[in-house]
C-alpha cells in the first residue's frame, strides 16, 4: 500500500500523550495515526466495541427499551 503525507493540527497536550503511548508501545505516531483511521467504519455501519458485541442478546427481546432507559436514568442521575 502506498503511504501519502499528510499534515494535521493537534493539541500539544495530545501529542505529548501520543508520544509517550508510542515509546510505550514501540510504534510511531503514523502508525497509530492509520490504525485509528482504518479502524473507522463506512457510513451506516455500526460502531460497537468487543465488549458492547458481548453484550448483545442479554435482555429478553420483549423488554421494553424506554421503561429501562428510564430506569437506568433513575439509577445513575441521583
Amino acid at each position: 500500500m502506498s503511504r501519502k503525507k499528510l499534515t494535521l493540527s493537534v493539541d500539544e497536550t495530545a501529542i505529548k500523550r501520543a508520544r509517550r503511548y508510542s515509546k510505550r508501545h514501540q510504534t510511531s505516531i503514523s502508525e497509530l495515526v492509520t490504525r485509528f483511521l482504518e479502524s473507522l467504519d463506512e457510513p451506516g455501519d455500526p460502531v460497537t466495541s468487543p465488549v458492547v458485541d458481548s453484550l448483545r442478546g442479554v435482555l429478553p427481546q420483549d423488554v421494553d427499551r424506554s421503561a429501562y432507559r428510564d430506569h437506568l436514568k433513575k439509577k445513575y442521575e441521583e
